[in-house]
């Protein structure tokens, strides 16, 4: 058997198209004979593994993205996930298509259709074809079934440097029309402004319905003990003080985090600086007690 596969098979995990050996003079019956042996495995009816074992999350890529040839780009949580997003992991591999592709379906792999310009969304990272983050995020954020999990991945690929929410609004426009386009405009517009979580996020929701003015955000302070803050959202009041609003998420419940928070709301806090703050739920459940509690310490 020709030893030309070797270096293909290296540079994609060990990941073969049927159609790669073909080009590489490799017959269906070598091929075959491989799988036989338990040397190779088939994954597709279009695709082999040169090696045995459990797959790996990057191997399935290269599987379903192979599967589907053409112009295919790993997207979706996927391809974010690959250029480097935590906390949002999928086992499902995502792989954008396009929508005149004919193929059949693979397990553990979702093939998302589409007739928009691949090749402009397209970037390699290690060789395997990816949807470039910012189309991969706001096309997962748009037929996503949860509104607020699409606001929070694009919070969370502006927070942790992925991109930035200039960009994201720059491929928005791009992407036209698009499933959601309104809210992620205001959800992109508040994050360029500093909210770096689905809860800032709906801070700012909450005092546009209000009437509120909008918050600055992420606002560098030093507190008591000579350590450098950043607060969650801050206005200033009418009698010169500031009024800062903290929001807690479900880890700030733990008894570590609850009492570093009361230390820290205790050290930020000062004769012209009122530190308060609510859950992320009351900010998506009960928004009218915390603008009322907000306007009882002096908020107009």
């Amino acid at each position: 058997m020709s030893r030309d596969w070797r270096g293909l098979a290296a540079a994609q995990d060990g990941i073969l198209a049927r159609r790669q050996l073909r080009e590489l003079g490799i017959s269906r019956h070598r091929v075959a004979s491989q799988v036989m042996a338990g040397r190779w495995v088939e994954l597709t009816p279009r695709v082999v593994a040169t090696v045995t074992g459990t797959l790996t999350w990057e191997q399935r890529a290269w599987a379903g993205v192979l599967h589907a040839g053409g112009t295919a780009l790993v997207g979706g949580l996927t391809a974010t996930e690959k250029h480097g997003l935590s906390g949002w992991h999928r086992d499902e591999i995502t792989i954008v298509v396009d929508d005149e592709l004919s193929f059949e379906p693979v397990d553990g792999v979702r093939f998302f259709r589409t007739r928009r310009d691949l090749a402009r969304m397209r970037q390699v990272r290690g060789g395997l074809p990816l949807c470039r983050v910012e189309p991969a995020a706001l096309l997962w954020a748009a037929h996503e079934r949860s509104a607020r999990s699409g606001q929070g991945l694009l919070a969370a690929v502006v927070q942790q440097r992925l991109t930035t929410a200039s960009d994201l609004l720059d491929e928005l426009e791009r992407q036209r029309p698009l499933r959601r386009a309104r809210m992620f405009r205001t959800a992109l517009e508040d994050i360029r402004g500093g909210a770096q979580s689905m809860a800032e996020l709906d801070v700012g929701r909450m005092c546009r319905r209000a009437g509120l003015p909008l918050p600055r955000r992420q606002v560098k302070r030093r507190d008591s003990v000579g350590r450098s803050r950043y607060t969650d959202c801050e206005w200033p009041l009418p009698d010169g003080r500031v009024l800062v609003l903290e929001v807690d998420g479900g880890f700030h419940m733990d008894v570590e985090h609850w009492e570093d928070d009361l230390a820290r709301q205790r050290r930020l806090a000062s004769a012209d600086r009122v530190v308060v703050r609510c859950t992320a739920r009351e900010l998506r459940d009960e928004p009218q007690t915390v603008v009322r509690d907000l306007r009882a310490l002096g908020l107009r």
